[in-house]
């Protein structure tokens, strides 16, 4: 995606661009209403204004705020489901992992190598092999391979080498395979980024708060705008309920009990810095109920995840002692010097969206997802994994077309680049000419490039403009002053928290949790959005009391009491 096609102020999430959505919103009728702003329904309004049809994306928090912040980070075909015997979606997932390594994200994706520790000799290593071998020949198949490494067998010694830090009793040998993964949070900001670049209008900080209907028909919807707290109505030919967990209470609105239910699985993660294990690959371990990855993440790791039905609050699930100390102890089984409570830097919870169905463990769910029409002028998608978020779009938009009364295009989104793809090979390979221009380490322009691709020159002019803005953050010195200017001017970010928690990782990859540096970036945040000096204290009180609650839902035994002390921190006010 050139400069020629998009200009620098294309695709902008600013505060001028957010007030110009909205309004746009309400003028007369768009073909397609997209509710929930995670990366399914930043996909379907990228398929759908990809198609020509004129879309609206509105998201009740901020973007990715729900389940696709909170992943395990990994693009992968889901290693365990050929064991399910499902292999229509493990092939799906492989496509998808190609196309966003190769074409689609290549920016914010990237390799990564996992080390499957073997345990009992014999029979084992050849019904490893068997699955991987399948693995990788799916992966080799159509035109979107992306070109990763076979799968490799390793003695015990030559795994020791590799992950020096398992305990030698721990495996009799290993094998060594590929996926990818990569940030989340900005990989779907950058996709509803790239829908509003196609002319999508988008608005984050907007709830839906009920539907418009005509008789049995959904013509639209009640959006509240949570930052002036005032409600409005957009009218839509076709809306699509892409709320992720949330789909039962979006669909319940409706007055409609719906065809299908979605069951919240909990997922919590822990990280450490890297020091911690001695190992220059990521790994895999089977559990008793899933498996459990040890993931290489910049300077540190992420361990997890857990798999446990989740009910109470869905904007903030919890992760207890319980939680954490079973993630500590499954690791530390194969750890040669153990993990501690004290080696955590930080925590976070998700829930996964899964089809309801006939088991009663979350972990034996399908994540195969569903696309129904319950309602004339409404469409609902729902289940399904983070990996084949495009899948699901384009399912649902197609359902879309067939209920619209004029032809619409096929989807194309196999072949759009995210904002930031198109000229990154490039930019990479000329980060030593950047560095020497700009004065920067090329260490620091190498991640900066891992974050915005070849849109980093607009993050770069914001420090040529003002060179304090070039300096690291207090607390955070992985980022830039700069880039919390950018993620407010251009990516969307309302509160600190977007920041601190999405835009940039430093609530989860600094000891204190961001603490020290919640009031720099809030007063950044400030000059960009307008606030005044009540609003700033108030957005950086709220940052701490988060921290304080998250920090003291972590040390409760159960669910039930880490929620409720979870819940303490209310919900950031409107700014004016």
């Amino acid at each position: 995606m050139s400069a020629a096609v998009h200009p620098a102020g294309v695709g902008r999430l600013g505060p001028d661009q957010r007030t110009e959505a909205l309004a746009a919103m309400q003028r007369g009728t768009v073909d397609v209403l997209v509710v929930g702003g995670g990366v399914v329904g930043a996909g379907c309004a990228l398929d759908a204004t990809t198609r020509g049809l004129s879309v609206a994306l509105v998201e009740a928090r901020d973007w990715a705020s729900g389940t696709s912040s909170r992943s395990s980070k990994l693009i992968h075909g889901g290693l365990r489901y050929l064991e399910m015997l499902d292999f229509a979606l493990v092939l799906e997932a492989l496509r998808e992992r190609g196309l966003i390594l190769t074409r689609l994200a290549p920016h914010l994706t990237r390799p990564v190598p996992f080390l499957y520790p073997l345990k009992h000799r014999g029979w084992e290593r050849p019904y490893v092999t068997a699955g991987l071998t399948l693995y990788d020949a799916m992966a080799r198949t159509g035109d979107a391979s992306a070109g990763l490494p076979m799968h490799k067998h390793l003695t015990r010694t030559q795994a020791l080498r590799l992950a020096p830090s398992l305990r030698k009793d721990a495996l009799v040998g290993a094998v060594q395979y590929y996926d990818a993964q990569l940030d989340d949070a900005r990989h779907t900001m950058n996709i509803v980024r790239t829908a509003a670049a196609y002319g999508a209008q988008v608005a984050n900080r907007a709830r839906v708060v009920g539907f418009l209907r005509e008789g049995e028909r959904v013509v639209g919807a009640r959006v509240r705008d949570l930052e002036r707290g005032v409600e409005f109505e957009v009218h839509a030919q076709q809306v699509i309920n892409a709320t992720g967990v949330w789909t039962d209470e979006t669909q319940a609105m409706v007055g409609e009990r719906g065809q299908f239910k979605v069951r919240a699985s909990k997922g919590i993660h822990l990280v450490v810095p890297r020091d911690r294990i001695l190992s220059s690959t990521g790994i895999i371990l089977r559990t008793e109920t899933s498996v459990l990855f040890v993931i290489p993440w910049g300077r540190h790791w992420i361990v997890g995840t857990t798999d446990t039905d989740w009910d109470l609050d869905k904007a903030h699930p919890a992760a207890s002692k319980r939680d954490i100390d079973y993630l500590l102890t499954t690791v530390n089984s194969v750890l040669s010097t153990p993990l501690t409570r004290e080696d955590v830097e930080g925590v976070y919870a998700g829930l996964r969206p899964l089809l309801r169905g006939e088991s009663d463990e979350t972990s034996k769910l399908s994540r195969e997802h569903v696309v129904a029409h319950p309602t004339p002028g409404l469409v609902v998608v729902a289940g399904g994994k983070y990996t084949t978020y495009r899948v699901m779009a384009k399912d649902a938009v197609d359902e879309v077309a067939r209920a619209l009364d004029f032809r619409v295009a096929a989807s194309c989104t196999d072949e759009v680049p995210l904002l930031g793809a198109e000229g990154y090979r490039a930019a990479w390979n000329a980060r030593a000419r950047t560095a020497a221009r700009t004065g920067l380490h090329v260490a620091r322009i190498e991640h900066l490039l891992q974050r915005y691709g070849s849109m980093v020159d607009q993050v770069l002019a914001i420090c040529a403009a003002d060179p304090a803005l070039a300096e690291p953050l207090p607390g955070a010195d992985d980022y830039l002053a700069a880039e919390v200017v950018y993620a407010a001017s251009h990516e969307g970010a309302r509160h600190l928290d977007d920041v601190l928690a999405r835009r940039t990782r430093i609530s989860i990859e600094t000891w204190d949790r961001g603490v020290s540096t919640a009031p720099h970036a809030a007063r950044l945040m400030a000059g960009v959005l307008g606030w005044s000096t009540d609003q700033t204290d108030r957005e950086i009180r709220h940052y701490l009391a988060r921290v304080e609650a998250e920090r003291a839902s972590q040390a409760q035994l159960d669910d039930e009491t880490a929620d409720a002390v979870r819940m303490g921190a209310p919900e950031i006010a409107p700014v004016g």
